[in-house]
């Protein structure tokens, strides 16, 4: 399993994106998940989704040293937005289904 991080820095108005792009102009077909967590020295981030039709949505905010998991699927990006400055470690999942039973 291999991770990222990212700065988001100072962007109230502009975006951090976290996985994904304002560029992609589809919408993910496979489900994966992020899985994030905001630096413990930071700030507070606030979290958003967005579809290639441009449709935004707020997750919420997570403080510092907080973790968040969602699904991509049906996603092109997830940005974080900060008054001043964090980094946030990111890991992308696939998800495994157990054995039946």
């Amino acid at each position: 399993m291999h991770g990222y991080e990212v700065k988001v820095r100072g962007t109230i108005n502009d975006l951090a994106y976290l996985w994904g792009s304002k560029g992609i102009t589809a919408n993910l077909q496979w489900p994966l998940l992020l899985s994030l967590r905001n630096d413990i020295l930071g700030d507070p981030i606030e979290l958003n989704t967005e579809t290639a039709e441009g449709l935004k949505s707020s997750i919420g905010t997570l403080q510092p040293g907080e973790c968040y998991t969602l699904p991509l699927l049906g996603l092109r990006g997830v940005f974080a937005t900060c008054a001043m400055d964090s980094t946030v470690s990111c890991v992308i999942l696939v998800p495994q289904s157990g054995p039946s039973a």
